[in-house]
This record gives C-alpha cells, sequence and structure tokens, in this order.
C-alpha cells in the first residue's frame, strides 16, 4: 500500500501466545485510490503447529522468483456490524491457519542450500480498509479496462517476490469496506508455497470455517516427485527478481465469454475437415506418437484459448510472418503422474505445456487447426512429459521465466474450474465478482476464471501491452467479439 502511517497504537495488546493481536491506525495518509487501512491485525494458528519443516519440491522452487499470488472476491453488503464481521473473519482465519500451518510460517534456507517452510507459527497479516467513497460499480465497469489504479490497492505486499517470504508473511490478507457496503475481501500468498489448486482450497476452508462448515484437509505430504537432491542456490541470501519488467505500461480487460459461446465454439473446434491439406494436417496429429491417444474430443477451454490465440496474434499486426506464436498453459500434474497425487496436495504441482506455430501458419489456418494443436499438446502432457521435464529442470535448476521477451507469447494461467465462486461463502451471500492484482502480469499474461452464473461460461482476464495497442486491435476484431458478451 501506497500510504505514510503517522502513528500506531495497540488497541488489543495480546499475552504471549495469543494468536491475534490488533494494530488500530490513525493518522493515515489515504493513497490516491481512496482506498485506507484503518487497522492491522497479526493473526497466528489458534493451535501450535507440530508440522516442522516442508522441503520446497522441485515444482515449488522455480516460482522463487514469481509475484505472490494475489486474488479476492467481492461480496455483498453483509448486514452485520463490520467489528463483528472482522471478528468472525479473524477467528476463523485463526482456525484456518491451524488447519493450513504453512501458511503462517516463513521460508528459511538450511545450510546445505536446501529451501524449507518452517512451520513455526510466526503468523501472518490482516488488515481492515475502507474506501467510503467507492462502490462496485467502480470496479466492475461494462466494456471498459480494468481500473488497475484501484484493485491494486485491495491487496497488500504489492509485487512482493516470492523468496521475500524468508523475511516477510508468506500470506496477508485485507478486507476492504466500499461506500456502498460492499467488501472485498483479498488474499496474497506465496506462490512458491501454494499454486492456484492450493491457493483456492484455503480460500474455501476459511469460507466455510466461517459459516460453520467442515473443511477438506490438506495433504502435506512431499511426495509429488518423491526426493530430490537438486537445489536452487542464490549466493550471498541475495533473492531472485521477476523473470520480466513488472513497471512495463499494460492494458487489462476482463472479457465474459458465455456457456452458449463457449459452446459454439467447442462445436467448431470439434468439426472435422472432410478433406485437403488440412485433413492430412490432422490425420498426422492423430497418429503423431506423441500424442497416443490421437486427437481426442477438444474441450471448451482448448476451443476457447485456440480463438484467443488466433485473434491476439493477429492483433499483434508487427509480428513477422515467420515469427513463433507460443501459447504457453499452466498443467495441474495431480492426476496426470503416475502414480496419481491426492487433489488435496498443498504445494506446486504445475507445469507449463507449451503450443508453437508461426504467425503465418496460424494467419493462414481456422479455428479448427488451432484448437487441434492445443489438443495434441496436452493429450501428450502425460506421466512421461511431466517426469522428463522434472529431471531437466533437476539437471539445471533455474527459477522460472515468466514473461514475453519476443512480443509473441500468450501464458494462459489460472484455471475456469477453479471454485472461486463454489463454496466460498463466507456466511452472508455468494461472491459477486473475482478480481486480481497486479502480481505476475505481463504482455500477454491471462488469466482463466469461472463466470459466475455457473453453467460453464468464462471470464478471462487479457493483459497486453499498452504500445502498439494491441487491445484495440482485439476490440475490433469481428471474429473474436462475436463470442464475448
Amino acid at each position: 500500500m501506497a500510504q505514510m502511517l503517522s502513528a500506531v497504537a495497540i488497541v488489543g495488546a495480546a499475552s504471549a501466545g495469543s494468536p491475534i493481536v490488533t494494530k488500530q491506525l490513525v493518522g493515515v495518509d489515504a493513497p490516491a485510490s481512496g482506498i485506507t487501512v484503518v487497522s492491522r491485525q497479526e493473526v497466528r494458528p489458534d493451535v501450535a503447529s507440530a508440522a516442522g519443516d516442508l522441503t520446497l519440491s522441485i515444482s515449488d522452487l522455480p516460482m522463487l522468483s514469481c509475484h505472490y499470488i494475489q486474488k479476492g472476491l467481492f461480496f455483498p453488503a453483509p448486514g452485520a456490524p463490520m467489528a463483528s464481521l472482522v471478528s468472525l473473519l479473524v477467528s476463523s482465519l485463526s482456525r484456518a491457519l491451524a488447519i493450513f500451518p504453512a501458511l503462517a510460517g516463513r521460508l528459511v534456507t538450511l545450510p546445505d542450500d536446501r529451501v524449507v517452510i518452517r512451520c513455526n507459527d510466526a503468523g501472518v497479516e490482516f488488515r481492515h480498509a475502507v474506501a467510503p467513497t467507492l462502490s462496485l460499480d467502480d470496479f466492475i465497469v461494462p466494456d471498459a479496462d480494468v481500473p488497475t489504479k484501484l484493485t491494486k490497492d485491495l491487496f497488500p505486499m504489492d509485487r512482493t517476490v516470492s523468496y521475500d517470504g524468508h523475511r516477510r508473511p508468506l500470506t496477508s490478507f485485507q478486507l476492504t469496506v466500499l461506500g456502498d457496503g460492499t467488501v472485498f475481501i483479498g488474499i496474497v500468498a506465496n506462490h512458491a508455497v501454494v499454486d492456484g489448486t492450493s491457493f483456492w482450497h484455503f480460500f474455501n476452508t476459511w469460507a466455510n470455517l466461517c459459516r460453520g462448515a467442515s473443511p477438506k484437509l490438506p495433504d502435506f505430504r512431499r511426495n509429488f516427485f518423491g526426493e530430490s537432491t537438486a537445489v536452487l542456490r542464490f549466493p550471498g541470501g541475495v533473492g531472485p527478481a521477476v523473470t520480466f519488467d513488472a513497471d512495463a505500461p499494460l492494458r487489462e480487460r476482463i472479457f465474459h465469454f458465455s456457456a452458449d459461446a463457449v459452446r459454439e465454439l467447442k462445436a467448431t473446434a470439434n468439426r472435422r475437415p472432410s478433406g485437403g491439406e488440412d485433413a492430412e494436417v490432422y490425420g498426422k496429429m492423430a497418429h503423431d506418437p506423441k500424442n497416443p491417444e490421437g486427437l481426442s474430443v477438444i474441450s471448451s477451454f482448448q476451443s476457447l484459448c485456440a480463438q484467443i490465440w488466433l485473434s491476439v496474434t493477429r492483433a499483434r499486426h508487427r509480428l513477422a510472418a515467420d515469427a513463433t506464436a507460443t501459447f504457453r498453459m499452466a498443467v495441474n500434474c495431480r492426476h496426470r503422474v503416475r502414480p496419481t497425487v491426492s487433489p488435496v496436495y498443498f504445494g506446486n504441482a504445475i507445469q507449463s505445456a507449451v503450443t508453437t506455430a508461426t504467425v503465418a501458419e496460424l494467419a493462414s489456418n481456422d479455428l479448427r487447426w488451432a484448437a487441434a494443436r492445443l489438443n495434441a499438446s496436452l493429450a501428450a502432457y502425460d506421466d512421461g512429459a511431466i517426469r522428463r521435464a522434472a529431471s531437466a529442470w533437476q539437471a539445471a535448476p533455474r527459477c522460472f521465466p515468466l514473461g514475453n521477451p519476443d512480443g509473441a507469447v500468450i501464458t494462459m494461467g489460472s484455471s475456469n474450474r477453479f471454485p472461486m465462486y463454489e463454496g466460498n461463502d463466507f456466511g452472508w451471500g455468494r461472491p459477486l465478482a473475482v478480481r486480481s492484482g497486479r502480481a505476475n502480469k505481463f504482455d500477454g499474461k491471462m488469466s482463466a476464471f469461472p463466470a459466475r452464473a455457473g453453467d460453464g461460461s468464462v471470464d478471462i482476464e487479457v493483459c497486453l501491452a499498452l504500445a502498439p495497442d494491441p487491445m484495440a486491435a482485439l476490440l475490433r476484431d469481428s471474429e473474436f467479439m462475436q463470442f464475448v458478451s
């Protein structure tokens, strides 16, 4: 938060071992956004952790150069006194941290350079903020870019790098109350500790505890790839920086694709050509040894991604015809490895599936062709591919290279299958909308969200470079916009 604290007073002094310490902030200078933090609470698990140290896996370590994840939800006005709401959220958060002790710990580098999560109950920060001049309509603006100057102040620890979890909390929380009574609950979580699946598992657990429901317990067994001796060294304890320009100007927009539009895209993608060159391409893909399942039914999401790949590449009109256009998609490995990993495995269990084509190929082919390429790449991303990628990383440990160095990359993160609306009722109604902060955003970074209706419609958060303004070109693309509502 960009603000100066002129005075801090302890209003709820806690005894040693108490899970909650409250700090009331007075004389706070409000930032330009109008979102002002009025109190902070240091929250620890309500039961001491016995988890000890959890070694970062070879899927966790590459994320040390990524920003903390920043995701949150708008909710309707609670209809309860704010003091009661804060107390309820904080007490249930303390209980949730006892179930997820890793989130209340700190990163520690051992003498042998292994990095571990020390579950030492060091605690997290919960902030209460107010924005009396703002309403939900200021954040959810139809047919307009996301107002990032506002949304950035909905989250603490803005653009903190995950390696900094050695000295800073691994999670942080903020409740923001708008002038119309709408509230936003934002969570910031270390990306070397959680992936999206684990992040939303925790969010659901907190909400369940808040309304008295039973949570699904996480699995902390570090068995994703078995034991690994590979380490990622940082000489002198100097941590990594993000691998992209975090200050590069971007346009950010959320596009909504109705269930009907998604079904239409899927139907088009699965309509096989009857002959000609396209049919030959499909035949080669179907018999590709790297795709033993052949061309399975192309999913709704793959079909949507194919249209995005075609349209965004076209909007980047300065790309050379022979340039390689790359589509990176985050892949949840839990169900793809053999034996499978528990769906509630806590940590990172993701890799990046890469599909490529030249700009000319995308320009001269249709949705079915692009979707078939994506489908083939993902069908081939099985246990063997995952373990080969893991072995390659162990031979040459490195941080994950987020970014778009050649201007022709799309990186699709998050998932329309994450339970962002489902299971996140804290006791006064379903969420109204999901929003993210500025973390890990660069030209071509996209995030998939389920739409609120829960009927198969999808929201895609799109970040594109400000110049030469491919977003404007995308908005003029009738082939793309016919599916947007």
